[in-house]
Parts: C-alpha cells; structure tokens; sequence
C-alpha cells in the first residue's frame, strides 16, 4: 500500500485542508513554499496518465475549492502534477501539487 493510500486511512497522520467522499487536500510535510498542498484522490490511480477522465475532471472542481478555501483563488497558485521516473514522480498515486503564498518563479518555486 501507497503512503498517500496509508494517509487517506488515516494510518499516517496528516494536516488535512479540505476533504469529500472522493479526494483529500493535505499540507506537504516537505513544502517548497509558503503554502503547498496535496492533493488526492482517495481511489488509487498511479498517475494522470492513467486516471479516469472523470475522475480528473472532478479532482478540477475540488481543486478550485481548495484555492478557495486557503484563499489563493484570486492572487494565484501553481498546480503541478508528475507524471513517471523521468518527471521525478515519487510516490505512485495520483496528486497534485497547490503551491502559492508568494511570488513564484519558474525551476525553483521561491
């Protein structure tokens, strides 16, 4: 079983952010700027290249609540996902990664 599978059965402890009955939003233990979130389904898929359409397409709409919900809708986030070896992907379940509270620059986020 996954870590990111381990934290939605609440056997690894986490900040939790937002959550519904298919995703969960929680704080990166290794952030890489002021604000940056994970973002799950609670279904395990390995990657964006192999979820469901509909799953991404909901995942869009949880993702735009959880910018609403730490108030960064409006001044703007990053959201990025890794997709393989080559991308750096290190855990193997579905996720994206909400960074913001600053003025981010392009290859390193601050």
């Amino acid at each position: 079983m996954c870590i990111f599978c381990k934290i939605i059965k609440a056997e690894i402890p986490s900040k939790k952010v937002l959550e519904n009955s298919d995703f969960l939003a929680f704080e990166d233990i290794n952030p890489q700027a002021p604000i940056h979130i994970l973002i799950i389904p609670k279904v395990h898929y390995e990657s964006f290249e192999t979820s469901p359409s509909e799953v991404i397409s909901k995942m869009s709409d949880f993702i735009k609540a959880v910018a609403k919900e730490i108030k960064v809708n409006e001044n703007g986030y990053r959201l990025v996902t890794n997709i393989g070896e080559n991308s750096g992907q290190e855990v193997k379940h579905l996720h994206f990664h909400l960074i913001a509270g600053a003025k981010l620059k392009w290859g390193n986020f601050i």
